[in-house]
């Protein structure tokens, strides 16, 4: 699995604490070195797994030209030995897409589009920030289906200052008429460095309390649940078919490899993650330095983190792969602390699987930190 990162945006959201700029300046240099990063790290795994994925996030993807996506594409392809892969996600914002940037993706092989939506009320795309209408949201999701495109994702966000029942039922019906076959829904989180954040520390930011919350969560699994969708990630809904296979890598504990500023890799053993820093990253990658830091995982850190990614899944942790990867002593331990929560339903354990159900998805945080190591 590939991803790029692509460290611009046009505007600053609200919410947002991934990595980027506003400044498109240096934009070409950043290509450039994104290249070269490729070229120099191609041993970093010794094989793709296949089917082979590239995943182009941001930031906004979508800043970059149709050619300049293309040569990051082709680079890849080269580097890694891949003909086609079997799913090229390009993330993009709904004001970037026209009909001929749409087609122009498709011909060069993107056949999946991440639409960063979040909102089908102006006023609230407003206050988060977003640069684009709810008009231009929807208009770009027919314009990405005219061009071609069937594998289409949407982002939508609850848990936002002053969002109504009613609104909230109004994003999610709207979601459903355009007939888009994935969803993610993603519950609003504050981070402190955010303008959100900031805000909430002034005391200037009114978010809906918990219960409201829950609510919005339980309206929204029932009805993308009643509408055909399967509910197979804490944040994700899909049509049969139609699963995040990149996304899902990830959730499954596949070895992947990040390019670009604060982009992370892991290989099995160790993680690693680039600069966070535009000018730092071009210049160690341009002086041949150390792009990176790593951290080597130890069993107990390599055991969270597979409950912690696949805990968050409809599927589940499979118990045999624990004990027979982690030993005996985390398998005790992960059912010990599972057994109150298998009691009451909050956790259910068929066979050698142990899942949170997908209704109970809202709360799996918790649930999840209790087994931790």
């Amino acid at each position: 699995m590939l991803y790029i990162h692509i460290p611009f945006c046009k505007q600053l959201c609200a919410y947002c604490d991934f990595y980027f700029s506003i400044s498109l300046e240096r934009k070409a240099q950043m290509i450039a070195a994104l290249m070269r990063e490729m070229e120099e790290r191609r041993g970093y795994l010794p094989f793709l797994r296949f089917p082979a994925t590239l995943y182009i996030g941001g930031g906004t993807p979508s800043v970059l030209t149709p050619d300049e996506l293309q040569g990051l594409i082709e680079t890849a392809q080269r580097v890694f030995a891949v003909n086609i892969f079997s799913e090229l996600t390009v993330e993009v914002n709904p004001d970037d897409v026209t009909p001929d940037y749409a087609r122009r993706l498709r011909a060069m092989g993107v056949n999946r589009l991440s639409i960063g939506i979040q909102s089908f009320h102006d006023h609230h795309l407003k206050r988060l920030r977003r640069r684009h209408s709810a008009m231009q949201a929807i208009t770009c999701v027919k314009t990405a289906q005219e061009a071609g495109f069937e594998n289409i994702s949407i982002d939508l966000m609850y848990g936002l200052p002053y969002q109504t029942p009613d609104e909230w039922q109004h994003d999610i019906a709207q979601a459903l008429s355009l007939c888009v076959p994935h969803i993610s829904a993603y519950c609003l989180t504050i981070e402190p460095n955010t303008l959100f954040g900031k805000q909430q520390t002034k005391g200037t930011l009114t978010l809906p309390d918990e219960e409201t919350v829950i609510r919005q969560f339980a309206v929204l699994h029932t009805a993308l649940e009643t509408a055909g969708y399967t509910h197979y990630e804490v944040s994700n809904f899909a049509l049969h078919g139609f699963q995040a296979v990149h996304n899902s890598g990830y959730w499954q504990g596949v070895p992947y490899i990040g390019f670009g500023p604060s982009a992370h890799s892991y290989n099995g053993e160790s993680r690693q993650w680039n600069i966070a820093n535009n000018v730092g990253y071009l210049r160690a990658i341009e002086n041949g330095q150390q792009a990176f830091e790593v951290e080597i995982l130890t069993p107990e850190m390599r055991y969270n983190e597979y409950l912690l990614t696949s805990l968050r899944t409809a599927a589940g942790a499979n118990l045999q792969h624990i004990a027979q990867t982690f030993g005996e002593p985390f398998l005790h331990h992960c059912l010990q602390q599972a057994a109150k929560y298998i009691a009451c339903g909050l956790l259910l354990q068929h066979h050698q699987q142990l899942q949170i159900p997908p209704t109970q998805f809202i709360i799996s945080d918790g649930i999840i930190r209790a087994l931790l190591w």
